[in-house]
């Protein structure tokens, strides 16, 4: 059955077995092609993210949608129709350039459903002009009947205007050459599904090695119920003289790749901030998907480790950093946060000034920043990072602390298991104070 732009058909009229289909997209075009499956609810809005289906998020929920096969040009998707739950009205199959070019530079393509009778709906270059997306077809539920509609509506902005459509968040312009706004605090703001996209072609391209190491840090969040939540991840690192075993031995280095992992699912930049602490507190560079192999080793060059220990200043200059100011703050922080921010903090010793990091914890118990305090040395030397877990007198318990003998102690499903053990509890106590907008 050859089908033309705008016709609609029962799906049980194409194949016998009306629940099962395979699509098959095929663009002919000298650039490259992503291939999505949105499902969307009544109102034609993807209400639940994990029902776009795409390179990255291979599978629908419910199993209902998978993509089976995925190339630079072509795409297959398999589908189960009698699984696809009732809030997802509609199967919408688009396609967008990544780099650059036009809709109107592909060759003949087509759409082909190869069960049963089949259909096939064909388009071209002729179709459309400066579209730089398209929805080619869709499935969509009618009177209880799935049917197919040929579409090929064509979007100048891209993959941003198709996700915009479906109501998903799209990349808001960058503020770096806006003074307005070059005095706003560092908070992150609500992540974009297309900058989500966006990062996992970077992960793909620039960190192939982290792939496995972010799979693993999805699951315990996921097991932890975060499979979806935002956050900044910053890593505050000890420089002490006594730490230098551990930065010459690679051991930081390696712990450096599992926080970039868990950045990776937290964020949508790919991006740890890095302050650091000894005798003085730093800012360190940002570590990126480029630059994370050889950070620690670049890192000791410019930033030489020093005599002493000393929290409260680089605590002070993380809160300084992302909400524009380190008060002694004794009421919430309004308005309340977007995004929180996951700190973690890396020592093998305690602090020359008790009193004034504990300040420092209680006056961040009113803001959106959590505090991950990891020791490293031998079981039963960190008496006042477990206070500073247990402190009296806080808003929120915005802490939590364990210690390891090496950094390399606990396997990654353990160290990512562990880095969720308080935190998702002070997200709900946070949500609850108004401290964070609810999810």
């Amino acid at each position: 059955m050859d089908m033309i732009r705008g016709q609609k058909v029962k799906v049980a009229d194409i194949t016998a077995n009306s629940t099962q289909l395979t699509v098959e997209l095929q663009i002919n075009a000298a650039f490259t092609i992503d291939f999505s499956c949105f499902g969307v609810d009544a109102a034609g809005k993807l209400s639940d993210e994990r029902y776009m289906t795409f390179f990255n998020q291979p599978q629908s929920p419910c199993g209902g949608v998978k993509l089976i096969n995925n190339q630079s040009n072509q795409a297959s998707f398999q589908l189960a129709l009698a699984n696809i739950p009732s809030t997802i009205e509609k199967l919408v199959f688009t396609a967008a350039i990544d780099g650059t070019g036009t809709m109107a530079q592909i060759q003949p393509s087509t759409l082909r459903i190869r069960d049963g009778q089949g259909c096939v709906f064909s388009f071209s270059g002729a179709d459309f002009q400066a579209e730089r997306a398209l929805m080619v077809a869709e499935i969509y539920r009618k009177d209880g009947i799935w049917r197919l509609a040929a579409v090929a509506q064509g979007f100048n902005g891209g993959l941003d205007a198709l996700v915009a459509h479906f109501g998903g968040e799209v990349a808001a312009p960058s503020s770096a050459n806006n003074p307005a706004n070059s005095s706003s605090p560092a908070a992150p703001a609500k992540p974009s599904l297309t900058k989500r996209i966006q990062l996992e072609k970077r992960i793909e391209q620039e960190a192939p090695q982290l792939v496995n190491l972010i799979k693993k840090a999805q699951v315990s969040l996921e097991k932890s119920g975060l499979g979806e939540h935002r956050a900044k991840v910053c890593l505050c690192l000890d420089i002490s003289a006594s730490m230098s075993s551990l930065y010459s031995k690679g051991q930081i280095q390696a712990f450096v790749e599992r926080i970039v992992a868990l950045a990776c699912r937290f964020d949508d930049d790919g991006e740890v901030d890095v302050f650091l602490f000894g005798q003085k507190c730093h800012r360190a560079p940002v570590i990126t998907l480029r630059n994370y192999q050889q950070y620690i080793g670049h890192l000791i060059e410019h930033f030489p480790l020093e005599g002493g220990t000393e929290y409260s200043a680089v605590m002070k200059m993380i809160r300084q950093h992302y909400l524009g100011g380190n008060s002694d703050r004794q009421s919430p922080l309004t308005p309340a946060a977007e995004s929180p921010v996951y700190v973690m903090f890396l020592t093998d010793g305690a602090t020359s000034n008790r009193k004034a990091a504990e300040n420092q914890v209680l006056y961040a118990s009113y803001e959106p920043i959590f505090w991950q305090f990891m020791g490293i040395g031998p079981t039963g030397a960190f008496e006042f990072l477990e206070k500073l877990d247990d402190l009296r007198g806080r808003y929120l318990d915005n802490a939590d602390f364990f210690s390891v003998k090496s950094p390399q102690e606990l396997n990654d499903e353990q160290l990512f298991a562990r880095l969720m053990n308080e935190y998702p509890k002070w997200l709900a106590q946070a949500q609850q104070k108004q401290l964070l907008v609810r999810s």
